[in-house]
């Protein structure tokens, strides 16, 4: 009996190993990685191939790759790089970021940011990157935010362009409605997809420093320009410019309403390209955010992945190695092109699909800063809460006042930690 537990148990490890994708070959100076992936797409075979390009072009170093699942990931994260972490670990920009600089475990970057032209080449993600002043992160591909729209709907609603103010894209719902289709499409029961239109609105009326104060829990929510950002948003629930019972469906629910002409529009992610039927390609074009105040500079959601190295890696040398390799212009879109997403080199080349050039040049040329969403730029409790008050504002608009007041109380319940 303990030998056959004995076998089973070595097999078990054995089989853990695999899936990990640990190498025991690998020489004790090796420059070791813990890298998340999900079980979705070619995640793991895009990192392996930007891997198996350093080693070709760095013989000298040895790297020890350990790929874990995105949930473990997480759970994890926090025990790595205060006891015993690798040399490099993928993580997000942003609050996720900042969370584990502000506690000493994230090696200082500034000089390589410096050292290898980051500055310019990652100029629009330079400040999700930055935590008082430093930079930690080395971003890889990222997501742009905009309008999916029918061209074919836009025509014979008698829309000659698209919105690029606020009052004309009210005024392109308006002509929508006339011929008797939804403006918008949102998924609402994914309370995140709001979350892209407080954090849209927000960056366009008040900006990215003040949206970042915000997420970072330094301004009230009973302020008068968190309240505009929510009686803005009020507009379009007056005016019906939504979907009926938006509540009731999810993302996977909704792309229906584009694919048949139930609806003109959609805020969303440029990964929802590959939602899109093929015959109806051609008939989808993508949109920045219209402008609301002329005045404030026009910001972006991209959420960036991003390499950090550990205060506590024993191996930065090649840890920083691998970094530079990583960040150059053609590796960087290579990875974005294996994962769905966007270069965030803005010397790599331009996507070929048609939505994720114009997500890709708004993008690289954004000069009110990049934003890493709702739930990336905030304490995961608060945007928990955050976004539950979203979907109790949309069920009825005239609670905002109490919406507030709730959000409020769990600030400073949660800040005061």
């Amino acid at each position: 009996m303990i030998a056959l537990r004995l076998r089973r148990l070595a097999q078990v490890s054995i089989a853990v190993a695999l899936v990990a994708g640990t190498f025991a070959s690998v020489s004790a100076d090796a420059a070791t990685l813990n890298v998340n992936v999900s079980a979705r797409g070619n995640q793991r075979s895009t990192w392996q191939d930007a891997f198996d390009k350093f080693k070709k072009a760095n013989p000298d170093v040895d790297l020890k790759v350990t790929y874990i699942t995105e949930e473990a990931y997480k759970v994890q994260m926090g025990g790595w790089l205060a006891t015993d972490p690798p040399d490099v670990v993928s993580w997000h920009d942003g609050e996720r970021m900042a969370y584990y600089a502000q506690r000493g475990l994230l090696e200082d970057l500034s000089s390589d940011w410096s050292k290898n032209g980051w500055s310019q080449q990652y100029a629009s993600v330079k400040e999700a990157s930055t935590y008082k002043g430093k930079q930690y992160a080395a971003p890889l591909g990222y997501d742009a935010y905009g309008f999916f729209y029918r061209k074919d709907l836009f025509e014979k609603a008698g829309i000659k362009s698209e919105p690029k103010t606020w009052d004309e894209f009210l005024e392109a719902n308006k002509k929508l409605k006339a011929i008797g289709v939804a403006p918008i499409a949102v998924a609402a029961r994914d309370s995140w997809t709001l979350a892209a239109w407080f954090d849209y609105l927000n960056l366009r009326i008040n900006g990215n420093a003040f949206h970042q104060k915000l997420m970072a829990g330094e301004v009230p929510y009973t302020d008068p320009r968190v309240k505009k950002v929510y009686t803005t948003w009020k507009t379009l629930l007056d005016n019906h410019d939504y979907i009926d019972n938006a509540l009731s469906y999810d993302l996977d629910s909704i792309a229906p309403f584009l694919v048949n002409g139930k609806a003109a529009m959609m805020l969303m992610g440029t990964f929802f390209s590959a939602s899109i039927p093929p015959s109806l390609k051609d008939q989808i074009g993508f949109f920045r955010f219209p402008v609301v105040d002329a005045n404030v500079p026009m910001a972006e959601d991209g959420p960036v992945n991003v390499l950090l190295i550990p205060a506590k890696a024993k191996n930065k040398a090649d840890a920083r190695k691998l970094l530079a390799f990583m960040e150059q212009p053609q590796i960087n879109a290579d990875l974005a092109k294996g994962w769905g997403q966007l270069p965030s080199n803005s010397q790599a080349a331009e996507p070929d699909d048609a939505i994720s050039k114009v997500g890709f040049q708004t993008l690289a040329n954004t000069k009110g800063g990049i934003a890493q969403f709702y739930d990336r730029d905030m304490q995961k409790e608060m945007a928990d809460e955050g976004m539950k008050a979203m979907q109790q504002f949309y069920s009825d608009p005239s609670q905002l006042d109490t919406v507030l007041a709730h959000l409020e109380a769990t600030r400073k319940r949660i800040y005061q930690k």
